[in-house]
């Protein structure tokens, strides 16, 4: 009578403590679910043709928007931005990946100091001295 007893008590402490823990599955994905969705809404952006763009979302190195945040590369007191270990390394040891042509007066500028705008809907950017230098050249294209 002892034994049947303690098997019940058992089985029954068993159902109970598989009940719980299912729970806590549900609710740690749920949790999960709902980090991965306020992470993809915060980071999202739609920038269209001729929007200025965060230099944070731009490899620096292929000059393109790449819509997510990129490495930082900090290099003699600026950031700059890569997508890759591979542009993180161009972006630290060569001058010319930190450096563009603003497209209206044709002068080297910094990238980090730039005022950075989608030129085409496949992500490509120019480097622009200043707001004012890309609305020139937006008048005279």
């Amino acid at each position: 009578m002892i034994k049947q007893v303690i098997i019940i008590a058992l089985s029954i402490i068993t159902l109970i403590g598989c009940k719980n823990e299912t729970k806590k599955v549900e609710v740690a994905e749920t949790i999960d679910k709902n980090k991965v969705e306020v992470k993809t809404e915060t980071t999202q952006e739609d920038y269209q043709v001729g929007s200025q763009v965060p230099n944070k979302l731009v490899c620096m190195v292929n000059n393109a928007y790449m819509g997510k945040p990129q490495i930082a590369v900090p290099v003699n007191g600026k950031t700059y931005y890569g997508c890759c270990q591979m542009c993180v390394g161009t972006l630290n040891e060569k001058e010319s990946a930190r450096t563009g042509i603003d497209p209206f007066s044709n002068k080297p500028v910094d990238k980090t100091d730039t005022y950075i705008v989608l030129m085409k809907k496949e992500g490509e950017v120019a480097y622009f001295e200043s707001k004012e230098n890309y609305l020139k050249y937006k008048k005279s294209n």
